[in-house]
């Protein structure tokens, strides 16, 4: 149980750290005002946990902890719902409606889309 703690623990660093840098590296890439940062995070995250869960039922991914080390650490620590919503209050508020719905539309449906495309990667291969 301390063993698959502490790897559940170093995936959720590493994917915390993965998250920050990446998301600030695409956000100050771009000019307009939306996150995109963190929009794009988000849909990179659900992918991966797609691949991941779908390779690990293959038996591609080789242990429990190391499944958990990826899907629950490192996609966990990864993706933001917290920051998700509080950018989306914050578009709310400052009345870029248009954005915000696009942002939580999008955000659900390619989540979905993306997490079905992983799967269906490891299917192709597998």
């Amino acid at each position: 149980m301390i063993r698959t703690a502490f790897f559940i623990a170093l995936g959720g660093a590493l994917g915390s750290m993965a998250r920050y840098f990446l998301s600030k590296l695409l956000q100050t890439t771009t000019w307009i005002d939306f996150p995109f940062g963190t929009w794009a995070v988000n849909l990179l995250g659900c992918f991966l946990i797609g691949l991941l869960t779908e390779a690990a039922g293959h038996y591609i991914l080789p242990n429990t902890d190391f499944k958990l080390f990826l899907t629950v650490g490192f996609c966990g620590g990864f993706t933001t719902f917290s920051t998700f919503t509080i950018e989306l209050l914050s578009l709310l508020r400052t009345g870029n409606v248009l954005s915000a719905a696009f942002y939580a539309g999008s955000s659900v449906f390619l989540g979905l889309l993306a997490a079905y495309i992983g799967i269906q990667v490891v299917r192709f291969f597998s």
